[in-house]
């Protein structure tokens, strides 16, 4: 039988969208409060006092003073790039040819697969990053180390392998059909085994055909519970390649719209030249956008519209698209997306980071109704977080004046010495 277990600390709650709703009424802090876990999951949650007395059987896990909050939920990431993230100095394009695709070649490696994978797995866990979607490569071994070392550890993930078969080297191209049949075979594998979801995942528009995006198209019919990842308008001399690849389309998101690779469950990552005929149909299928703004500043990408694409009802979630993102953690990714929408004229609040982070994170993976909250029923993935973790921080945190004063100094300032613990699926990690 699995050990009963009690966190205490300040919690994490959300009453609502605070995109939609006055942030701190629609994100609130429960101060000297718990959680029971059982099973790896939350049964039970209410005053510290009360709930220890209720269990005196239970372990109890005391965190005065911290603050609990759903395990992060990195919504766009490339775990093969690990190895080299922070790599020097180039656009997309250039940096694609130069950096990603020749560490992506060792893919086919099951062996250096698996030790990415289990590498790339500690390295989130010790940032409080509990749940990803990542793209792998063409490689079906790449595939199968992430979902394998994920299932081992009881993790939630999303995952697929990434499809190309154009304008990239020639030993990270497939073809239509081989994608087709290798990210069929995965799916059939993997996709909803134990915590794992399979996302069909084309690259994007540029390094696949139209007989591949049609293919991809008629995989996610036949699998419509399936995700579909990809990208979509990151750079402006991407658009330009695009429309040069594409001269028939109206605009980036027709050249998946056309091939059956626009609906609700897709993810978009980057989004940041839209057009409003594109805006208008993301909002009308329900699908959802991907920020990734360590990545969109590292690489020069340019500027995403927090505040009026969630104003226009976009599903958005928030992500490290490591190694183009040049961070790990969550917490650094929050900071980043805080100074884009100041240099687009609008004040995130720490409350709406934190929910994007999340909450914002689950819903755009369509697993909000088992990840993303402190919620009772949902799975016990929980990262507790010390509000005082270095010497800068913790000087600014004597001065707050609020709760929220409290927590921004860790969003702006916080790395993994701010992560004091984490729980997957129930199960204290060891992130030392």
């Amino acid at each position: 039988m699995s050990q009963t277990h009690i966190l205490s600390g300040d919690l994490l709650t959300f009453v609502d969208d605070p995109f939609n709703a006055p942030p701190e009424e629609a994100v609130q802090i429960l101060t000297d409060s718990a959680l029971l876990i059982e099973g790896g999951v939350i049964t039970a949650r209410g005053p510290r006092e009360a709930l220890v007395s209720q269990h005196p059987n239970a372990k109890h896990h005391p965190h005065p003073g911290k603050l609990i909050c759903p395990g992060f939920i990195d919504a766009h990431a490339h775990y093969p790039q690990t190895a080299m993230i922070a790599s020097w100095g180039k656009r997309l394009i250039d940096w694609l040819n130069t950096y990603t695709f020749p560490e992506e070649m060792r893919f086919s490696d099951p062996t250096y697969a698996a030790d990415i994978a289990a590498r790339y797995l500690d390295l989130t866990a010790a940032h409080g990053t509990t749940t990803m979607a990542s793209f792998c490569t063409i490689h079906t071994a790449s595939v199968e180390a992430l979902f394998s070392e994920a299932s081992a550890r009881g993790q939630r993930i999303v995952a697929g392998k990434t499809c190309m078969d154009r304008n990239a080297p020639e030993d990270l191209l497939d073809t239509a059909q081989t994608a087709y049949d290798d990210s069929k075979a995965m799916l059939e594998k993997w996709h909803n085994q134990a915590r794992l979801s399979y996302a069909i995942t084309p690259r994007f528009s540029p390094t696949s055909t139209p007989e591949q995006l049609e293919a991809m198209g008629a995989l996610w019919s036949e699998h419509p519970d399936c995700l579909m990842q990809t990208h979509l308008s990151e750079q402006v001399d991407e658009l330009e390649w695009v429309s040069a690849l594409f001269p028939s389309a109206r605009d980036y998101l027709e050249t998946y719209e056309n091939f059956g690779l626009l609906g609700e469950r897709g993810l978009y990552g980057h989004a940041i030249y839209l057009k409003p005929r594109e805006i208008d149909r993301l909002s009308e299928v329900g699908a959802a956008l991907v920020h990734c703004p360590t990545s969109n500043t590292f690489i020069g990408s340019g500027l995403f519209d927090m505040a009026d694409l969630k104003a226009r009802g976009l599903s958005v979630g928030l992500a490290t698209d490591t190694g183009g993102g040049s961070s790990f953690s969550m917490l650094r990714t929050m900071a980043a997306a805080y100074e884009i929408a100041q240099l687009k004229g609008a004040v995130l609040h720490a409350a709406q980071l934190l929910w994007l982070a999340t909450q914002g994170s689950a819903k755009a993976l369509h697993l909000n109704d088992k990840i993303g909250s402190l919620d009772i029923g949902m799975e016990a993935d929980i990262a507790v977080i010390d509000l005082a973790s270095t010497s800068a921080i913790s000087q600014r945190y004597a001065n707050a004046r609020n709760q929220w004063d409290q927590v921004f100094p860790t969003i702006m300032m916080g790395d993994d010495r701010a992560i004091a613990e984490v729980w997957i699926g129930g199960v204290r990690q060891s992130i030392s």
